[in-house]
């Protein structure tokens, strides 16, 4: 009994070396956090258009919001879009109660409400063409939202910028700690993030009432990409 714990405690001592050289020293990390950003102007605006009626019978109040709407419709085309860049975005029908104390709710009429989302090719037009849609019978505008019609290769520049930013603030904690950089373990994409949305807004003023077109301004857009690195020193 008392030769083979010898014989084991030896076995034990004889591997030591190996297995340090197999474990070895831990490596030193750095993960970190890295954004590339790129600015463009936009190409492309989408604007929101509806029209509400309401009438006593739900009949009148779809058909008089048809008309209305198919007023909206032909604005849009003669405003250059395309029939294309012009979708149904959502058609409602409701009821309208009047509520009174210790009363059951009255039917009053119904609300017809009929949505169109368009897309425009050029968004200097932006301002001209709500103004149209105003004049046409629109009293529902959401937007414009701003964006670009194809931002991949755009994107795939912030991934460039993103990584040579992680590289560098990799190689200043390095320099920082006495080491350098060895290699990049793992790279991860933490997502794209879109332009600020901006609110919708309603709009219920008469074409009369507007003394000079909408002032819209596309201004400039911003497409940042982050990335999770993981670097090895030395």
């Amino acid at each position: 009994m008392k030769l083979k714990m010898i014989a084991t405690m030896a076995a034990a001592v004889a591997a030591a070396p190996l297995l340090a050289q197999v474990q070895g020293p831990q490596p030193t990390l750095v993960t970190l956090s890295a954004e590339g950003s790129v600015k463009a102007e936009p190409d492309v605006a989408d604007i929101g258009a509806g029209v509400v009626t309401s009438a006593p019978e739900a009949a009148a109040a779809m058909q008089a919001n048809a008309q209305q709407m198919s007023r909206v419709v032909d604005a849009l085309r003669r405003a250059g879009v395309a029939a294309r860049d012009i979708q149904t975005a959502g058609i409602n029908l409701q009821p309208q109660y009047r509520y009174e104390e210790n009363q059951p709710p009255q039917l009053v009429g119904y609300r017809a409400e009929n949505r169109v989302q368009a897309v425009l090719r050029n968004p200097g037009q932006a301002g001209r063409v709500i103004d149209a849609l105003v004049a046409a019978g629109a009293n529902q505008i959401n937007g414009p939202t701003f964006r670009v019609d194809k931002p991949e290769p755009l994107f795939d520049k912030a991934r460039q910028q993103a990584v040579t930013n992680g590289r560098a603030r990799a190689e200043l904690y390095a320099a920082a700690a006495g080491m350098r950089v060895k290699r990049v373990l793992a790279i991860t994409e933490a997502g794209a993030t879109p332009p600020p949305m901006p609110m919708p807004r309603m709009m219920a003023a008469k074409a009369e009432a507007m003394d000079a077109s909408s002032p819209v301004m596309p201004g400039e857009l911003a497409l940042d990409i982050g990335v999770n690195m993981v670097f090895e020193l030395e």
